[in-house]
């Protein structure tokens, strides 16, 4: 009897064996696959970020440069012998740098600086390379530009109401954590050049330079 019962016994042993091995198998690959499409997404998603914020930067010095209409008049632009700091810094009205930010106002020095971070952070951004220094420079800018402005000002410097809509957390915040975001998370890969700027020698010795 217990010769003719351990045939039996034996395949559906194997058979569930098997079938649990299959669901597991399953399984497995469902949640590999479900981790994948996760990854997938949340790159396209920070490169939507990194994309146009790098445009934000990149436009603004096209329209100071070339005075398109926008922010800038045409035929006020910087290759028209336009100053792209002068009228801003001038505005200042408010916060404790208002006369620093004054004498700054125009300065070769000033236009160039700016310039040159407004189309080197526009184009690394955009193009998905040296994030981490862009980010850098473009936090402190923006920094800079936060003070000029001043949110937490109520009455600027004439006793007028400053309009302020928030006084701490403003677009040029939203733009520094963006920026600090895609470098972090080396968001470049997707729909940018992050790839091959990774394995130039210099930025492979010197990661900060991803």
């Amino acid at each position: 009897m217990a010769v003719h019962e351990a045939p039996h016994r034996s395949p559906g042993f194997h058979l569930s064996a098997a079938f649990r091995w299959h669901r597991t198998g399953s399984g497995s690959k469902l949640a590999v696959s479900a981790r994948l499409g996760t990854h997938t997404a949340q790159a396209y998603a920070l490169a939507s970020l990194r994309i146009p914020t790098g445009f934000v930067f990149l436009w603004a010095f096209l329209d100071k440069t070339f005075g398109l209409g926008y922010a800038t008049v045409s035929g006020k632009g910087w290759i028209d012998g336009g100053s792209p700091t002068k009228r801003f810094l001038s505005s200042v009205a408010a916060g404790p740098m208002e006369s620093t930010f004054h004498s700054w106002a125009g300065d070769t020095w000033a236009d160039w600086l700016f310039m040159l971070g407004l189309l080197g952070i526009g184009l690394a951004v955009m193009a998905g390379v040296a994030l981490w220094p862009a980010a850098m420079a473009g936090t402190a800018m923006m920094a800079l530009m936060w003070m000029a402005e001043w949110p937490p000002a109520r009455h600027l410097a004439n006793g007028s109401p400053s309009m302020s809509t928030n006084p701490f957390a403003d677009y040029h915040v939203i733009y520094a954590v963006a920026l600090i975001a895609v470098a972090a998370v080396g968001a470049g890969a997707t729909w940018g050049l992050g790839r091959l700027w990774a394995r130039l020698p210099i930025v492979r010795d010197h990661t900060w330079l991803r």
